[in-house]
C-alpha cells in the first residue's frame, strides 16, 4: 500500500506504487507514474502543466522511479510533444527544497540536486550527478555521470563525465576524484581519467588532436569510453 497524507490532490491518470508516501499538501496531476518507496514532502507539485508556451494540452507524461526523496516545494513538470514527451526521474535520487525540474528533463539514478537547483527544459543528468544549491542548467544541456557542479553555477554547455565544474558560466576545474573513490573506482582508472582531463583541458590541443590518444586508452578501460 501507498500512503497519501492530508490535503493532497491527485487528479488525472495517476499511478502510485507500493510504499510511496505523500506527506501532505502534495499535488499530482496528469498522466503520471510514481514508483515504489518514494518519500514526497509537503507542497510538492508533480506532473503539472509545463511552462513551455508551445504546449497546448497534448497528452504527455511524468514518470518517477523508486526510492527517491523529493523534499518540500519541488516542482516537476510534464513533458512536451516537441521534446521526448516524458519528464523522467530514475531511482535513489534526492531532490532538496525548491528544486525545479522542467519539461522533458531526464534524471537517471543516484543524483543529488541541492536546494533551489533549477533544470530548464530537456536537460539530461546521468548517474551520480551532484548539482549544488542555487545552480541553474540551461535547456538541452547534458551533464555526464559522476559530475559535481558547485553551488551557484550557471551551466550553459554540456559537462563531460567525472569532472567538477563551477561558475557563471560554469567551467571544469578538475576531476571529481573524491566522488569516484566513494563509488569504488580503482586507482588505475582514476589515473586514466585524470590524464584524459589534462589532455582535453590543459594540453593546449584541440579535441580532434587528442581524440586518437583517448580512443587508445579507452580500448583498455571501458570507463573511459564516455570521452570517445
Amino acid at each position: 500500500m501507498f500512503f497519501i497524507g492530508p490535503f493532497c490532490i491527485i487528479e488525472g491518470s495517476v499511478e502510485i506504487k507500493a510504499r510511496t508516501v505523500l506527506k501532505s499538501h502534495v499535488v499530482v496531476r496528469g498522466d503520471t507514474v510514481i514508483g515504489e518507496d518514494n518519500e514526497i514532502y509537503q507542497f510538492t507539485s508533480i506532473g503539472e502543466v509545463n511552462q513551455d508556451l508551445k504546449y497546448k494540452g497534448e497528452a504527455t507524461k511524468t514518470i518517477i522511479g523508486n526510492s527517491n526523496k523529493i523534499r518540500e516545494h519541488v516542482t516537476i513538470h510534464r513533458g512536451t510533444i516537441q521534446g521526448c514527451g516524458v519528464t523522467a526521474i530514475g531511482n535513489n535520487n534526492l531532490l532538496m527544497i525548491n528544486v525545479h525540474v522542467a519539461h522533458d528533463c531526464q534524471i537517471k539514478n543516484n543524483c543529488i540536486l541541492a536546494n533551489n537547483a533549477t533544470l530548464a527544459g530537456h536537460v539530461e543528468l546521468d548517474d551520480f550527478v551532484i548539482v549544488g544549491g542555487m545552480s541553474a542548467i540551461h535547456q538541452f544541456v547534458i551533464v555526464g555521470a559522476h559530475v559535481m557542479l558547485g553551488g551557484g553555477s550557471m551551466v550553459s554547455q554540456d559537462v563531460p563525465p567525472y569532472v567538477m565544474a563551477q561558475g557563471n558560466h560554469a567551467r571544469p576545474f578538475g576531476v571529481n576524484l573524491e566522488g569516484l573513490k566513494r563509488r569504488g573506482f580503482d586507482k588505475p582508472t582514476m589515473h586514466a581519467i585524470r590524464n584524459i582531463y589534462k589532455m582535453i583541458y590543459r594540453s593546449g590541443k584541440t579535441l580532434e588532436e587528442v581524440l586518437p590518444e583517448i580512443e587508445q586508452i579507452a580500448e583498455t578501460d571501458s570507463a573511459i569510453s564516455f570521452f570517445c
